[in-house]
């Protein structure tokens, strides 16, 4: 989610919708994680909602932020993913760490042995 003030709003209105079809038709719906995106570290307004979404949402908010990143904008008007445009930018590394910490999250370390995980990059 956007770190603005219309975003909170926006993500308290999707866990309602959520919580009605889990309740509905789906009791097996849960939430995998919220992500904060455009993130500028020089914003108040920035830091008080990332503030906020820790309060209420604690372990399902992901650890990686997702900076607010000039690449990140000119990627799609290139016709390009972020990984293909500039892998080196601070917004593709953003990406690939909350895809780590994604895959961190669902893999089963007990499961596989850390050769397996070597192989996965992680």
């Amino acid at each position: 989610m956007q770190c603005e003030y219309f975003s909170l709003e926006g993500l308290s209105q999707l866990m309602s919708t959520a919580g009605l079809i889990k309740s509905a038709l789906n009791p097996n719906l849960e939430l995998e994680g919220i992500l904060l995106t455009m993130f500028d570290s020089r914003n108040n307004l920035a830091h008080q909602v990332s503030n906020e979404v820790k309060t209420h949402f604690g372990s399902k908010l992901f650890q990686t932020v997702i900076p607010r990143n000039i690449r990140l904008s000119e990627a799609p008007s290139h016709g390009k993913p972020i990984l293909l445009y500039d892998i080196e930018s601070k917004g593709a590394k953003s990406y690939l760490d909350v895809a780590r910490e994604l895959i961190e999250r669902n893999y089963s370390l007990k499961q596989q042995p850390k050769s397996e995980l070597n192989s996965l990059n992680i």
